[in-house]
């Protein structure tokens, strides 16, 4: 096969590639909380494999399937067995390096348009993120798959607090130890450790629910073609601890530029919405980030 080869920078914040998870989607049980992140496992160089695993192109019109959210939160069904089916190949890249939902520039049209079912069989119990690194493994032995990452300087956005020390009232702090099956009157019935998009109260609005999350992991999110988001965020709050929060805008362009510290009072925009309901900022800065480079990904061989 005639090897490809290109470069694409996928952005990520300094310090790990976990974004968020879309909520929505199946409530499954959660990812052990104390084991180590997919960042900390990738620092130490580690790398695990399925044991067994079968790759094969679908041309059928089924819907999308997998047993566990392949978005990058922590939603999960514990156990050995990953299976997906109908799904394209980005969705796999995404999934074994914690990506969100942002066009990642630079892949060839095929990476987004042909789809494949995917089942493999891991040792023992492995974590989500267990199985993010095994299917980094696979996406290496079957589609050539072949990257690297670097730190560099790029434009970030800011992500601060209106007033010192007060949030929004759309954003509460999630009680410690309270379970996500106590009913929220800010909410709709999601799991601990979702966020992501929800059918909003209006036509033509947009709504971002998260529920039990970290600042860290909402300022990560925001960078995604629901807000218009084009760089990434950084977490500049302050505010410790975990969060539930709503947050609902017209879909209309934002009259106001990304990271402008000025608020537009003419209609109900993302940086206005961000404003008055989670009593939050954005402002254009400068900070490390970690790039992940797609250097090399071919189509597979036939299993």
């Amino acid at each position: 096969m005639k090897s490809t080869r290109f470069t694409v920078l996928l952005w990520c914040l300094a310090g790990g590639f976990a974004v968020g998870h879309v909520a929505g989607e199946p409530r499954p049980s959660q990812s052990t909380g104390g084991a180590p992140s997919l960042a900390d496992l990738m620092a130490t160089g580690a790398r695990m494999a399925f044991d067994v695993a079968s790759v094969r192109p679908d041309t059928s019109n089924l819907p999308e399937r997998s047993r566990f959210p392949l978005g990058p939160g922590d939603a999960y069904a514990p156990g050995g067995l990953f299976s997906a089916t109908n799904q394209p190949l980005i969705a796999y890249v995404r999934f074994a390096f914690k990506l969100g939902q942002g066009d990642l520039l630079g892949l060839p049209k095929w990476v987004y348009t042909e789809r494949f079912d995917i089942e493999a069989r891991a040792p023992g119990t492995p974590t989500k993120d267990h199985m993010r690194l095994m299917m980094q493994s696979l996406l290496s032995e079957r589609f050539a798959l072949k990257v690297h990452t670097e730190t560099r300087t790029k434009p970030v956005l800011n992500l601060g607090v209106v007033k010192a020390g007060k949030t929004g009232p759309q954003l509460r702090v999630h009680p410690p130890g309270e379970s996500c099956d106590v009913p929220s009157t800010l909410l709709p019935p999601i799991a601990c450790g979702s966020l992501g998009p929800t059918p909003a109260s209006v036509p033509g609005h947009v709504r971002l629910i998260g529920r039990r999350v970290t600042m860290k992991r909402i300022s990560e999110f925001l960078m995604n073609p629901f807000t218009g988001i084009d760089r990434p965020v950084v977490d500049r709050t302050g505010l410790p601890g975990e969060f539930d929060f709503s947050l609902e805008w017209s879909s209309a362009p934002d009259s106001a530029a990304a990271g402008d510290s000025h608020v537009d009072d003419t209609g109900s925009t993302f940086l206005q919405a961000l404003h008055d309901q989670l009593g939050l900022t954005l402002k254009s800065a400068r900070g490390p980030v970690n790039v992940l480079v797609i250097d090399r990904i071919e189509r597979p061989a036939p299993d």
